[in-house]
């Protein structure tokens, strides 16, 4: 078994491939904000914008009041069940409302357990950002992904979430796959980056090597 890499990070302290990643965007990478998130932002805004089709009055998917989400989150029933309320929220994402949900949808259920959102994790401010740089567009392509399949999709996404403002009402996204001297991309990787750049996201890969000087 090979020993695991070590990298320092621009203060000098030893970090992950990915911190170390998110400090070259930040600089020479073109003044890049972001988080290293994997599946965790993306399935808080799920939860967030998804919240009324989440929480449905749909028979016999709440036994206790303890559940985080319905029994068939993870089944194929879950969208076909709630087609009509999800594809209304998708239509309102895809024009432009995903910010004005979200802003709604904290407000009313901060602190609330559901699955997959973690509210001590990311800020109203950064989810915000987030979705106002990813558009309406490839932000509705996700939640239909995560509505109509969840079991398969809430896993493997890109390891960074990256945006930045061109001005205070344009922004843009980049979702990047980072990988050290030895990882090689996993089978649902794959397919999340196939996905992902046939919804318009700008996705790269960015492989960390140890430097020759």
């Amino acid at each position: 078994m090979g020993m695991k890499s070590t990298f320092y990070g621009e203060d000098g302290e030893r970090c992950g491939v990915e911190q170390l990643a998110l400090q070259y965007y930040a600089g020479e990478g073109g003044s890049w904000q972001g988080v290293h998130t994997e599946s965790g932002i993306w399935l808080t805004l799920f939860g967030l914008l998804m919240w009324d089709a989440i929480f449905a009055d749909v028979p016999n998917v709440f036994c206790t009041k303890f559940q985080t989400a319905p029994l068939d989150l993870e089944t194929d029933s879950f969208y076909e069940v709630r087609k009509r309320e999800i594809e209304t929220v998708l239509e309102k994402i895809q024009g432009g409302m995903a910010e004005e949900i979200l802003i709604t949808s904290w407000e009313l259920h901060k602190g609330t357990s559901c699955r997959g959102v973690k509210w001590e994790r990311h800020s109203l401010s950064q989810l915000r950002a987030a979705v106002a740089c990813i558009g309406g567009s490839c932000t509705a392509s996700i939640c239909r992904n995560l509505a109509q399949d969840y079991r398969s999709w809430s896993s493997g996404m890109p390891d960074l979430l990256l945006w930045r403002f061109h001005d205070n009402y344009r922004g843009e996204a980049k979702l990047v796959e980072v990988k050290g001297p030895r990882d090689r991309l996993s089978e649902q990787q794959r397919a999340w980056l196939l996905f992902l750049m046939d919804c318009g996201f700008n996705v790269e890969v960015c492989k960390v090597t140890h430097s020759l000087l």
